[in-house]
């Protein structure tokens, strides 16, 4: 989140967010309560707007549709939250995490694909990068076949 997706974020920009996220800590404290990053609809609806970002459009096309509809799932961060993401380092120790071996996951069309291959690269051996042909995304969450139960099967009888 530091730096946009797909690292697209100017230090201007992060700079003007840090900013906007400050005077958002502000009203959350004297207001009531805080305010929340749009949500999905209260019930699932059978269409993913038009015009919508394809990132939005893929978690919408999941979370406000049947598919993945929960009535308790609103989708909804504070607008802080932001902050504490961009704030902490997530890769500064994936190399710790060896000599115990890594099994990247990624799809061959998910929107997260180049921060994965990212973590790949940082990541020490033993490691390896599994990609699923097709795949979005959100594909991986309860598209049961494309999730690779083999690949994880073995994965853990082997490493476990």
């Amino acid at each position: 989140m530091r730096y946009g997706w797909a690292d697209s974020m100017t230090d201007e920009q992060r700079t003007q967010l840090f900013d906007q996220l400050g005077e958002q800590r502000w009203k959350d404290f004297q207001g009531d309560e805080p305010e929340l990053t749009p949500t999905f609809p209260s019930e699932p609806v059978d269409s993913i707007p038009e015009g919508m970002d394809p990132i939005s459009s893929e978690f919408f096309g999941y979370y406000a549709m049947k598919r993945g509809f929960h009535p308790n799932s609103i989708g909804a961060f504070t607008k802080t939250s932001a902050m504490a993401f961009m704030n902490f380092p997530l890769m500064n120790y994936i190399q710790t995490i060896s000599p115990r071996p890594i099994l990247f996951i990624i799809g061959e069309h998910a929107h997260s694909r180049y921060f994965s291959e990212d973590a790949y690269n940082m990541a020490a051996e033993p490691k390896e990068l599994f990609e699923i042909a097709g795949a979005g995304h959100v594909d991986l969450y309860d598209r049961t076949d494309l999730i690779p139960f083999d690949k994880l099967e073995s994965f853990f009888t082997e490493n476990l």
